[in-house]
């Protein structure tokens, strides 16, 4: 069984398929070709294809595309998906009153 820490295992070279130009991740418009091309550079996890190529990091923070970027990233390291830890979840980043986070009523004056 191979393991998604060895970074020594041999994947064979990057051969394109008919789908690598579907669209995976719709926020940052990233293809399934770009991504399988990610791992063959090196990028075994999600994080670090999530940190190479910023998918999941759109609107939608990887709600729509995680499970897709996963089973990707299954099919072309021959893994099992339990090996594989899910992408570090961040809160949007938006701007917010000062307001907001002390919970106070704004009096307008």
């Amino acid at each position: 069984m191979k393991s998604i820490n060895d970074r020594s295992q041999d994947i064979g070279p990057f051969v394109s398929q008919t789908d690598d130009g579907v669209i995976i991740c719709r926020c940052e418009e990233i293809t399934k070709g770009e991504i399988r091309q990610a791992i063959h550079d090196g990028m075994f996890t999600v994080n670090e294809i999530r940190r190479y190529l910023r998918s999941g990091m759109g609107l939608c923070q990887g709600q729509t595309c995680g499970k897709l970027v996963k089973s990707i990233v299954v099919q072309e390291l021959d893994v099992i998906p339990a090996q594989l830890d899910p992408a570090t979840s961040r809160s949007p980043m938006r701007p917010v009153e000062m307001k907001v986070l002390g919970n106070e009523e704004v009096s307008h004056v």
